[in-house]
């Protein structure tokens, strides 16, 4: 699965005394800039304070919200502090309903944005604005939005038409929404991701099926905008 027991490699999901302090340290060693720019990113995580959020609000149309635990993401204001442009790809090893279960969990230390149940339907766990812990790599965390599909890597069955094309209209728009070029360097999976111990979406995931639905549908949504 994406999000798994074992530890993230996010080691920053509290702020600690170091980083509110990175402000002094860097114009100690005449990093004014670097200063200003971390703080930017930290403000938000400050005890007490919180961007405004609408409970509920999802990012992708016909979406259904259901939060993940807090424990499982951190607090952010993408693309403003850090930038997106990667969707990775993953696949549960186990059912939809399991999923969610373990994103709600807080002692999973893991979830991704959505997950794409077999039927098609998408539920969204984590604002696209937020990072999650999905990737167990800092950096691809903040660049990315993760999206889980429900099934197992060995059975190919469990990737439906129904999923593809789910998955492939909300990667679109995705890609759209942060000028995501659509490609595999961009639209990658979980094995993909350095530092990985993860093999999904495994061999059976269709890319060369997957990656034409998403240019369909991307190609759809600059027309719907002209």
């Amino acid at each position: 699965m994406g999000a798994r027991r074992a530890k993230d490699k996010d080691a920053d999901r509290r702020i600690g005394r170091r980083a509110l302090l990175i402000g002094g340290t860097a114009a100690a060693v005449g990093s004014a800039v670097l200063a200003r720019d971390e703080l930017a990113r930290l403000w938000y995580r400050a005890p007490g304070v919180r961007k405004p959020r609408k409970e509920g609000e999802v990012d992708y149309a016909g979406a259904r919200w259901v939060a993940a635990s807090d424990a499982n993401w951190r607090l952010a204001d993408r693309p403003d502090d850090y930038g997106i442009d990667m969707v990775i790809i993953h696949v549960t090893q186990g059912s939809f309903d399991s999923a969610v279960k373990v994103f709600q969990d807080p002692g999973h230390g893991a979830a991704a944005h959505y997950i794409v149940r077999k039927d098609g339907h998408v539920t969204q766990m984590i604002r696209e604005l937020d990072v999650a812990y999905h990737a167990g790599n800092r950096d691809y965390n903040e660049r990315s939005v993760g999206i889980e599909h429900e099934g197992f890597v060995d059975r190919p069955e469990d990737f439906t038409d129904e999923m593809y094309e789910a998955s492939a209209r909300l990667t679109a728009r995705v890609c759209a929404r942060y000028d995501i070029p659509v490609d595999r360097e961009h639209i990658l999976g979980h094995v993909e991701v350095p530092g990985t111990d993860h093999t999904d979406p495994g061999e059976h995931w269709d890319w060369d099926r997957y990656m034409k639905l998403v240019t369909q549908a991307r190609t759809a949504v600059a027309a719907s905008r002209t």
